[in-house]
């Protein structure tokens, strides 16, 4: 099952305190794969030391990896406070708060403007939402990967179709170059 489908199936089961407790949130908490993870940094050809920001932490997976495998400078960005601490509780046990760290705060409220890296898995709406502010930040260069969901008004430079995660779910990734 993609995420489409998954995402598709989950909304109409969401109780009306818990879309009410969602409505500022850009999409809902389903976390990235591992093996997706790596997939997604490797097609941005994330380098030592480059700064890379994920919209939409979560967990915090993409963070870590990030800064772990590929020794980047990497930020997340995540509006759920108990997944803030979460993050920042897995980032200080692996050693990693020089060079990883969650900012709990609403991703439209940031500055991206040092990112050379970004990574992306909303939906399609939220998407459309931060790419004004994305397009009006962003240094010429800066590359992003979307995760199953492509930003509209834009060219992907490259797509990347997953069949399988290795957990039976297919995934497409969006990679952009501003």
């Amino acid at each position: 099952m993609n995420r489409r489908s998954f995402v598709a199936g989950l909304i109409p089961a969401l109780s009306f305190s818990q879309a009410k407790k969602d409505a500022d949130k850009l999409a809902p908490y389903y976390p990235t794969p591992e093996s997706i993870v790596i997939k997604m940094l490797e097609m941005v050809e994330l380098k030592k030391g480059e700064k890379m920001f994920d919209l939409g932490s979560g967990d915090g997976r993409i963070v870590i990896v990030a800064a772990r495998k590929f020794k980047a400078r990497a930020v997340g960005v995540e509006f759920d406070r108990d997944l803030v601490k979460q993050s920042a509780d897995r980032i200080e046990k692996l050693g990693l708060s020089k060079t990883a760290q969650i900012i709990h705060g609403d991703i439209m409220e940031q500055d991206y403007s040092s990112a050379d890296v970004l990574t992306v898995y909303l939906l399609p709406l939220s998407n459309d939402k931060v790419r004004p502010m994305l397009e009006k930040q962003l240094k010429k260069g800066t590359r992003i990967v979307a995760h199953d969901f492509e930003f509209s008004g834009w060219t992907p430079e490259k797509v990347q179709h997953i069949d399988d995660d290795g957990e039976g779910r297919s995934h497409t990734l969006y990679l952009y170059r501003r």
